[in-house]
């Protein structure tokens, strides 16, 4: 028997992301490369800062409009939050100029640029878990379901890449987003970069054997 509640399955889903993420970054960070394999650390950062990205940015682009209709002050929560949020595309817009040896990061420490990185995440994710713990709807609990199926769709359209200086939000936001999808789309495909479907939760082991090796991202079953 169930209490009747509706399951909560958008905070379930940014949690689920958020440990995907911090998990991507905890890897990345543990790997050095070697004299003889110099670019074994590329896939790793590669994969967090795409996966960082798109759920930046779809957060951004769903999440961030409903906080300002539902949420009290929700227009200053959400001008505080999008603040935040291009803080951590600026850290991780650094971390992908230091992987590519850019002048402006070349004399940057490794663990300067990736301890920003963290910090700006956490905080980042932080005010993402409060502002969907404040998404109320007394009438409608499914909303919050509903949002999920807004979430998943953005998520996947997202560009992979931080972009920290375009429009974030209203028309010329989605005008942003969208050319800098294609343009993301392009480069990845021109290096060869395969990018991670969305984590959601319990859906972990979906990627297959062949793409799981690809990404640089196992996830075996004790099974297996």
């Amino acid at each position: 028997m169930t209490d009747g509640r509706v399951p909560d399955l958008l905070a379930d889903t940014i949690d689920e992301n958020h440990r995907s993420l911090r998990q991507r970054l905890r890897e990345a960070e543990a790997k050095h490369p070697s004299h003889d394999r110099p670019r074994d650390r590329y896939p790793l950062i590669d994969t967090f800062l795409a996966t960082a990205s798109r759920h930046n940015a779809a957060f951004a682009t769903v999440i961030v409009p409903e906080v300002r209709v539902v949420v009290p002050d929700g227009h200053l929560r959400a001008k505080e939050f999008i603040h935040q949020s291009k803080a951590l595309e600026i850290a991780l817009g650094q971390l992908k100029a230091k992987l590519y040896g850019e002048a402006h990061a070349i004399h940057r420490s490794w663990d300067d640029v990736f301890g920003e990185v963290r910090r700006q995440a956490e905080s980042t994710w932080r005010a993402e878990r409060a502002l969907v713990a404040e998404l109320r709807y007394a009438d409608r609990p499914e909303r919050r379901n509903e949002l999920l199926g807004c979430f998943d769709r953005a998520e996947r359209r997202a560009p992979t890449r931080p972009h920290p200086y375009v429009p974030h939000q209203g028309l010329r936001g989605s005008l942003a987003r969208h050319l800098t999808r294609y343009v993301d789309r392009f480069w990845d495909l021109a290096e060869g970069r395969m990018v991670p479907e969305p984590v959601r939760p319990h859906d972990r082991g979906h990627d297959g054997l062949l793409a799981q090796y690809l990404l640089a991202d196992p996830h075996f079953s004790d099974e297996e």
